[in-house]
């Protein structure tokens, strides 16, 4: 399915403050095409000779890959990353947070599966000791939802509240996009609508356990009074 990859307007607020000048936005707008176009991570100075930029230039934005990679995932994800919600519940912030973001990560999908691809090579090179630059790294995910997921805290056991966030981690992201669309073959909305019902069992299970684990810790509680009672 064609991606329609409209880029987004790269204003002085965008991403880091180093990308204010009109050169740097026009490097960033050229990876963020290059990217969304060929779907993979070009090197840097294939970003300068398509930018009409000298290599020294481009290298003093983007000194590595992982540089232009952090650079293009914080502009394609900003609205994302500073997702906020007042709502009371638990289980409706998250479906706010999957029904407000994964559009989001449908129209940058190159971009985020490029990030993925270069994460899991660095990653691979790391355990054999053979990066030889700064590693991109991942995990923005854990940040946002655990804004999501605050409104449980009061009311969930910590252990199965920790318990969610990781599983709810591995549902949130591009992941299955990859997943449902390379080995299923579904279309976009199909991919939303699988991780959103995802996303909602796995709150739902979560809210399961924590009763039944207050109602265990409250059996255990007064069978502990009782047998106190009775020795004295």
């Amino acid at each position: 399915m064609p991606h329609r990859n409209k880029l987004p307007a790269i204003s002085s607020a965008s991403s880091a403050p180093k990308f204010k000048s009109a050169t740097a936005k026009r490097l960033l707008e050229t990876a963020m095409d290059i990217i969304g176009r060929d779907g993979h991570i070009p090197s840097v100075a294939q970003v300068a000779m398509r930018a009409s930029v000298s290599r020294a230039t481009a290298y003093r934005y983007l000194p590595s890959r992982s540089a232009l990679i952090t650079a293009v995932i914080e502009t394609s994800l900003g609205p994302v990353r500073t997702f906020a919600s007042d709502n009371a519940s638990g289980r409706a912030r998250v479906r706010e947070l999957f029904m407000q973001t994964f559009p989001r990560f449908s129209e940058f999908e190159p971009q985020l599966r490029a990030a993925a691809q270069l994460a899991l090579e660095q990653s691979a090179l790391e355990r054999a000791g053979l990066l030889e630059e700064e590693p991109y790294r991942r995990g923005h995910r854990i940040r946002i939802l655990k804004h999501a997921l605050q409104p449980l805290e009061a009311t969930m056991q910590p252990a199965v509240l920790h318990r969610l966030h990781r599983a709810l981690s591995v549902v949130y992201g591009i992941e299955p996009y990859i997943i449902l669309k390379d080995i299923w073959g579904l279309p976009d909305r199909e991919v939303e609508d699988i991780a959103l019902w995802m996303a909602e069992a796995l709150v739902d299970a979560a809210v399961r356990d924590a009763e039944a684990t207050s109602v265990v810790t409250e059996k255990k509680r007064r069978k502990s009074a009782s047998s106190s009672n009775r020795s004295k």
